[in-house]
């Protein structure tokens, strides 16, 4: 990651769904260190009951998880707000999946463990556009 943070991201809002405690932290501590703001859920269906849902910036959530899957929570999210964007991260590597997730219009898919300064850079594309930063979808 820069060792300046782009500032058109600060304060910005980003959805994290996981179902895994310790991948919800450690995506927000990583936002935060990017001076993005984050909410976490530990479930689709606890993000969509959030009144805020149509207000973030961004949805970071993962394939698999308990009840709804990332790839019905993209879908349900389409219907409610179609410009948020998804990213993806996963330990799901199936390029079914991938492809999905891409035809549904996810801005990217990565592979868990993802590297900070990947997910920086796809941020950066989705949350400011003439910000610069990766084109397409990435797996590192």
């Amino acid at each position: 990651m820069p060792a300046s943070t782009n500032r058109l991201l600060e304060g910005l809002l980003v959805a994290v769904v996981d179902d895994d405690e310790s991948v919800r932290e450690a995506l927000c501590d990583l936002l935060a260190v990017m001076d993005i703001r984050c909410h976490a859920f530990d479930r689709a269906e606890a993000f969509l009951m959030d009144d805020r849902v149509g207000a973030f910036d961004c949805l970071i959530t993962d394939v698999r998880m308990p009840g709804l899957s990332g790839l019905n929570l993209q879908d349900r999210l389409r219907r409610i707000s179609p410009s948020t964007p998804v990213i993806f991260i996963s330990a799901d590597t199936s390029a079914a999946t991938r492809a999905r997730a891409m035809a549904g219009g996810a801005a990217a898919f990565l592979v868990k463990p993802v590297d900070g300064d990947v997910l920086y850079g796809h941020l950066r594309v989705v949350l400011d556009p003439g910000g610069g930063g990766p084109a397409g979808s990435s797996d590192e």
